[in-house]
C-alpha cells in the first residue's frame, strides 16, 4: 500500500524484507531515500517506472548514512540519473565521492573477493552533484518539505529525514531494526543496531528522544519497512540500549569477550522475542538475527574499548 506518495523498495540484499529503500513522489518529481548495493540498482529503476515516473524525474538521492547497505550502489545510480543530486551528512560526504577509504575498510574485515560479489566496486559521486546536509537542512522535492536532522548514536555520519507531508520519518538506523519476520499480535519486534565502529548510546537515546518529539504517525526504517506504534516501539529501544550497555560493562576484561557479548545478546533478545509473543524458537531467531547480533558485539566491543 502506497501512503502519501511514498513507495517501499526491496533492495534484495541478503534476503527478502531485510533491506529497504524509499521512493517519494510528489506532483511528478521523486527521491529516493537511501539505495542499497549496486545490486539494488535495477530494483530501484523498477520502481520508478511502477511509480509512473523515468530517471529524469528524480531530483534527489538522500542518503541516511553511508554504511554500504544503505549507500553502496549511489554512485551507480547518481549515474543513471541525470537530474538528480546526492543529499548526505557532512561527515558522509567525502566518502562518496571518494569512496576508497569506505571499500578499504570494509575490505579489511570481509575481504576483497566478499565486497566484490556482495557490494559491487563502488562508484564515486561527481563532487559537483553532492550536496551537504547539515542539521536542519531541507530537502524541497516539488514543494514538499523533506527535513534533514543530525541523528548520531549508530554513527556518526547519521541522519533522518522528516517527512511533513505525511508526519513520517525516515530513521536509516537510529531507530532500530524491526524484521516483519517477527511480527506478533503485539505488533512489531524491535532492537537497536550499534554497529562498528560509532556507536554512542548517549548520543542514541538523544536521536531516538528527538524523533519521537516530532510526534509522527509512522517511521520507515531500512531494516524494514514502515512501523506505527512509534512510543512503544522507542520505550523498546531505550531499554535495549540500556540493556547492551549493562552487557558490554559485564563482558569487560573477559578473556573471551566475543562470545560473552554474542550469548548475553542472544539471550535478552530471545526473552523480549518470547515476551512478545514470537514463539519459534531460539534456533530461528539466530538464523534470523546472527549477523544483528555478531555486528551489535562489535559495535559494543569497539565502544568499550574506546
Amino acid at each position: 500500500m502506497t501512503t502519501h506518495g511514498i513507495h517501499t523498495i526491496d533492495t534484495g540484499f541478503v534476503r527478502p524484507r531485510f533491506d529497504a529503500a524509499y521512493l517519494v513522489v510528489e506532483n511528478g518529481r521523486g527521491a529516493f531515500v537511501d539505495c542499497g548495493t549496486n545490486h539494488a540498482v535495477p530494483r530501484m529503476l523498477a520502481a520508478l517506472g511502477d511509480a509512473g515516473l523515468a530517471p529524469a524525474d528524480v531530483d534527489w538521492l538522500i542518503l541516511t548514512h553511508v554504511h554500504l547497505d544503505h549507500a553502496g550502489g549511489a554512485g551507480e545510480l547518481i549515474a543513471r540519473l541525470p537530474n538528480a543530486k546526492l543529499v548526505v551528512h557532512p561527515h558522509g560526504a567525502r566518502h562518496m565521492i571518494d569512496p576508497a577509504k569506505l571499500w578499504a575498510g570494509a575490505s579489511a574485515v570481509y575481504g576483497e573477493s566478499v565486497m566484490e560479489s556482495t557490494y559491487g566496486r563502488l562508484r564515486p559521486v561527481p563532487a559537483e552533484r553532492v550536496v551537504e546536509a547539515p542539521d536542519g537542512h531541507i530537502v524541497d522535492l516539488a514543494g514538499r518539505a523533506l527535513h534533514c536532522l543530525d541523528t548520531p548514536g549508530h554513527a556518526r555520519h547519521h541522519l533522518a529525514v522528516h517527512d511533513v507531508r505525511s508526519n513520517t520519518c525516515f530513521t536509516g538506523d537510529v531507530f532500530g531494526l524491526s524484521y516483519r519476520d517477527f511480527d506478533t499480535a503485539n505488533g512489531p519486534f524491535i532492537l537497536p543496531t550499534t554497529s562498528p565502529v560509532q556507536f554512542d548510546p548517549a548520543a542514541l537515546h538523544a536521536s531516538i528522544h528527538r524523533l519521537v518529539a516530532l510526534q509522527p504517525a509512522a517511521m520507515h526504517l531500512t531494516h524494514y519497512g514502515r512501523v506505527e506504534d512509534v512510543t512503544r516501539l522507542a520505550d523498546d529501544l531505550h531499554a535495549q540500549i540500556d540493556a547492551m550497555v549493562a552487557i558490554a560493562h559485564a563482558a569487560h576484561g573477559k578473556p573471551d569477550r566475543h562470545a560473552v557479548l554474542i550469548e548475553a545478546l542472544t539471550d535478552l533478545y530471545a526473552k523480549r522475542a518470547v515476551a512478545h509473543g514470537w514463539m519459534q524458537g531460539r534456533a530461528a531467531l539466530v538464523a534470523l538475527l546472527g549477523m544483528d547480533i555478531e555486528l551489535n558485539a562489535q559495535g559494543l566491543a569497539v565502544w568499550l574499548d574506546r
